[in-house]
């Protein structure tokens, strides 16, 4: 008789294996040599952009809307939001689909929320202003955006919502890279904060995301994907954050 083998199970819900597929099949997630802004090579590039088809964003949808009802189940004293808000210009699809896809599964809850996003130069004529959709005066917003990289973005849109009378009580991106903000000698081996650590540190805002570094080179684990799996390690081993 051969010897029983044990069959490692995957601790990634279900609907983050999904959305990883989804991504790969998309080319939503790719991987290889790119340089990022920060100039760090990445083993990885995540474009939330390519999300233009009806299943890819029907995944994304549903991807963001367990995430971020897991996320307020997790942080019961954050306000329930009225508004999802989506940054230009691609928080903007995803911030629309993920309250469709939050409406669908629970109308009850989501069926009154509104979505908001901002323009990216004020409008002067018609009904002028910044923001097109909710009002935001008054409002407790949820942010969702596709990925953080240094901040300024998450910095940008605390602002906007600030300044519209808002408070953001929650940012929920799609892949957490996990990876310490950059510096101008970037291989100093001093430990530093990713950028949405950061942000949880500075404005005391709570943070989640679809995915993160970890879990995708979980699921390549468990793709058999050794190769690409390995140069995620050692990236996250050179760039990981302290937070």
């Amino acid at each position: 008789m051969a010897p029983a083998t044990s069959e490692v199970i995957s601790t990634i819900p279900t609907f983050k294996a999904d959305f990883f597929e989804s991504c790969l099949s998309g080319n939503v997630l790719t991987f290889g040599t790119y340089t990022l802004k920060s100039g760090r090579q990445s083993p990885y590039f995540f474009n939330a952009g390519s999300f233009h088809d009806a299943d890819l964003l029907s995944a994304i949808a549903t991807a963001y809307a367990h995430t971020i009802i897991g996320f307020l189940d997790a942080h019961r004293d954050i306000p329930r939001p009225d508004v999802i808000f989506g940054p230009a210009y691609k928080g903007i699809p995803l911030a629309c689909c993920a309250l469709l896809e939050l409406r669908r599964i629970d109308r009850t809850t989501w069926g009154k929320v509104k979505y908001s996003f901002n323009r990216k130069e004020k409008k002067d004529h018609g009904e002028g202003g910044g923001i097109v959709g909710a009002g935001l005066q008054d409002a407790n917003v949820l942010v969702i955006d596709d990925v953080i990289t240094a901040g300024t973005a998450m910095r940008e849109t605390i602002e906007i919502v600030k300044r519209e009378g808002g408070k953001v009580v929650g940012f929920v991106v799609a892949v957490d890279r996990m990876e310490k903000m950059p510096s101008a000698n970037d291989d100093d081996g001093v430990p530093r904060p990713s950028a949405m650590g950061q942000i949880r540190k500075e404005y005391a805002i709570p943070t989640a995301s679809i995915v993160t570094l970890d879990n995708l080179i979980e699921l390549l684990h468990d793709k058999g994907d050794e190769k690409d799996m390995e140069r995620l390690k050692a990236y996250r081993s050179r760039y990981l954050a302290s937070d």
